[in-house]
């Protein structure tokens, strides 16, 4: 095995500084990019103004079913298959929206989310080594 220093960073020799620069931009960047999303939920209408209910009635029965016998592979279907259907309304009726900002704050954003990635990735690869070496 070789002998490694703690900068030798994915195996590569030195790149440390560089990683964890590219780390905090990424990070800063991409919670500044998510803070100015703002997520909104609608109703669910599929041949009605709410039918949210009705996608509980599978889940229900089998949830039912399987108080009566835990072995019940109908009560299991049908509780996971409604638990599915749920989620999947629900992701399904949000709406994501990019609140307005200015066109400054959105290239900062962008630019620290971007410019993290990359250092990221430059300091992933092989760095010549160093004359103390």
């Amino acid at each position: 095995m070789e002998n490694r220093s703690f900068s030798d960073v994915g195996g590569t020799p030195g790149g440390l500084s560089q990683f964890v620069i590219g780390f905090v931009m990424a990070c800063l960047g991409g919670y500044f990019l998510a803070n100015q999303v703002s997520v909104v939920g609608s109703y669910w209408s599929f041949y009605g103004t709410s039918t949210f209910g009705i996608t509980l009635v599978p889940m229900l029965i089998g949830v039912g079913l399987l108080f009566w016998n835990g072995r019940n592979m109908i009560g299991w279907f049908l509780t996971v298959a409604g638990a599915l259907f749920i989620l999947a309304g629900v992701i399904a009726n949000m709406h994501i929206y990019f609140r307005p900002t200015s066109l400054f704050n959105t290239l900062v954003m962008l630019i620290l989310f971007v410019g993290g990635l990359g250092m990221i990735v430059r300091a992933l690869s092989p760095h010549p080594k160093s004359v103390s070496e």
